[in-house]
């Protein structure tokens, strides 16, 4: 038996005010698309921004539906937004972040598995890191670089591509 340990770092900022001004402005737009999610049902809203290699920012929110695994996160939202309109353009970072009715989300917000998988892809497609910057309503700011840090065990396309012995 061998035993393997996945480490990663993880920067953390004390406030927006700390971040580089690009990862801020990218901060706010993830604040801003907060207001448009759609969250009857969990009352926990989601924002995130897309930053792109061109200097474009995509947004997305959650969306919810009464048929639960038919919503999406916002993470998903803005990357496949951006997908949509910039096939050909590497994402740069996203940022995340949320509030919600009944509480108070005082730790950073970070994206689900599936989410994580998608980012990986993303990542992967560019073959270009991706910067996450994840922050809650209260609290401090998280930043990793690359989708290693958040998912160390992706699942990659060189898995479908296998043959049998």
């Amino acid at each position: 038996m061998k035993k393997i340990n996945h480490s990663f770092i993880v920067t953390e900022f004390e406030s927006r005010e700390e971040l580089e001004s690009e990862d801020n402005l990218l901060l706010q737009k993830a604040i801003e698309a907060v207001d448009n999610a759609y969250a009857p049902y969990s009352a926990f809203y989601v924002g995130a921004a897309v930053l792109l290699e061109n200097g474009k920012i995509v947004t997305g929110n959650n969306q919810e539906n009464a048929a639960y695994p038919s919503g999406l996160c916002a993470e998903r939202v803005a990357l496949f937004f951006a997908s949509s309109i910039y096939p050909d353009v590497a994402v740069k970072a996203i940022a995340i972040t949320a509030k919600a009715e009944n509480f108070t989300i005082k730790e950073p917000v970070a994206p689900c598995g599936a989410c994580r998988q998608v980012m990986a892809e993303t990542e992967n497609r560019f073959d270009n890191k991706l910067r996450v910057i994840m922050m809650g309503e209260e609290g401090v700011i998280q930043v990793v670089e690359g989708m290693e840090s958040l998912l160390p065990s992706a699942f990659h396309s060189e898995e479908l591509k296998k043959e049998k012995r």
